[in-house]
C-alpha cells in the first residue's frame, strides 16, 4: 500500500461519487483507477463493456494486470463469459 497525492477538487469528486454509490473514498479512487486502466489498455471497450470485464475479473478471482494485457481474442483478457453454462 501506498500514499497517492491527489488535488483537494478530485478528493472532493471521490467523496461526492463515493457518497453517491455507496463507496468508501478509496474504494471509488480504486474504481476509477481500474476502470481507466482497462480504457487505456483496451481504448476498443466502452464502458459498459469495461464494467463487463470487472465483473469477470472478479468472478476470476480478482484483476490482474499481467491478465488484462494478456491476449485472448480481440486483445482482451481471457476470462469466464457471463451468463454462459
Amino acid at each position: 500500500m501506498g500514499i497517492v497525492k491527489i488535488s483537494d477538487a478530485m478528493h472532493d469528486n471521490l467523496r461526492v461519487a463515493g457518497a453517491a454509490l455507496s463507496r468508501s473514498i478509496n474504494a471509488q479512487a480504486e474504481h476509477w483507477m481500474r476502470v481507466g486502466m482497462l480504457a487505456e489498455l483496451h481504448p476498443e471497450l466502452d464502458h459498459r463493456e469495461i464494467c463487463r470485464l470487472l465483473v469477470r475479473a472478479e468472478l476470476a478471482g480478482g484483476l490482474d494486470i499481467t491478465a488484462a494485457v494478456a491476449k485472448g481474442g480481440a486483445g482482451q483478457p481471457k476470462l469466464p463469459q457471463i451468463g454462459k453454462h
